[in-house]
């Protein structure tokens, strides 16, 4: 009879500190948005107050007034909607395809430390080509469609996808491994049941770095052949000199970029709950 109030008073104090760690982590997270908004609007006032005393640096630099009047209109037309759709489309698929091939490839190389000794060289000298180099090739051998901004988008995400998933899958502990070998695991069941989710750590790593890349061999891809796409709209308003248009642009291919990454981020959370949790 004596046991409960000791219990619920270890639990109210279990409680309450729990309470406090909530309002200290909701304390932090406001304190570094305001700061990050602080930081903005400072950029934002400061760069408009530059453009407006320059002619010259308002051609250069466009300004955040000329930036946002120009995103207005995008809005107005539809055009942010139709370029960020077509662009979206080439990011999302090659970014699937680039790291469903990287990651098995990468995590395949596991099984023989042999076969990747020999690719590394392969694997390293081919990372190393610049991706705007390939484009013409791309063109040749996959026309001036959205197979070709596939391409270059899948071409600019498989090399990272390979490594950062050989990297998880070369890390897990020697010691597993073998406890697994001596109760009689197989290699495929060693493979399936701990090397791989052991390595989803890195190829999440991998995924949130290649959600970039994909955008960047999306838009190079239009760069070289397209009638749309935020790509398309940039090399445009560039040729003839809008400036403030190329940064609208730019803004709209960021906000892409940030909605595929937060995806990529709650489909990490979904699969590796344990992380969640921890």
């Amino acid at each position: 009879m004596h046991e409960t109030p000791q219990k619920m008073t270890g639990e109210d104090r279990l409680a309450a500190e729990l309470r406090k760690t909530r309002a200290r982590t909701l304390r932090m997270a406001a304190a570094v948005t305001a700061a990050q908004l602080l930081l903005l609007v400072a950029g934002l006032a400061l760069w408009q107050w530059a453009t407006s005393a320059s002619s010259q640096a308002a051609f250069m630099f466009g300004s955040p007034s000329a930036i946002g009047g120009h995103l207005a209109q995008m809005f107005r037309d539809g055009s942010v909607w139709r370029d960020s759709y077509v662009t979206g489309i080439e990011t999302v698929l090659g970014f699937v395809v680039g790291n469903v091939i990287g990651t098995a490839l990468g995590l395949a190389l596991w099984y023989s430390r042999f076969i990747s000794r020999v690719m590394q060289p392969f694997i390293i000298a081919i990372g190393s080509i610049p991706i705007i180099a390939l484009a013409p090739i791309v063109i040749i051998w996959f026309g001036t469609g959205l197979a070709s901004k596939i391409a270059m988008s899948t071409l600019s995400v498989v090399v990272v996808a390979l490594v950062t998933s050989y990297k998880g899958a070369t890390g897990v502990d020697d010691d597993q491994i073998n406890l697994m070998r001596t109760l009689g695991a197989s290699k495929f069941q060693i493979f399936r049941k701990l090397v791989v989710p052991a390595s989803l750590t890195d190829i999440f790593a991998g995924l949130k770095l290649t959600v970039g890349f994909a955008l960047i061999g999306a838009i190079v891809g239009e760069f070289m052949s397209s009638s749309e796409g935020l790509g398309h709209a940039i090399f445009k308003a560039g040729s003839l000199y809008i400036i403030p248009k190329v940064f609208a642009e730019l803004v709209a291919t960021i906000a892409l970029a940030l909605i595929l990454t937060f995806i990529v981020g709650r489909v990490e959370r979904l699969l590796t709950p344990w992380r969640r949790a921890g």
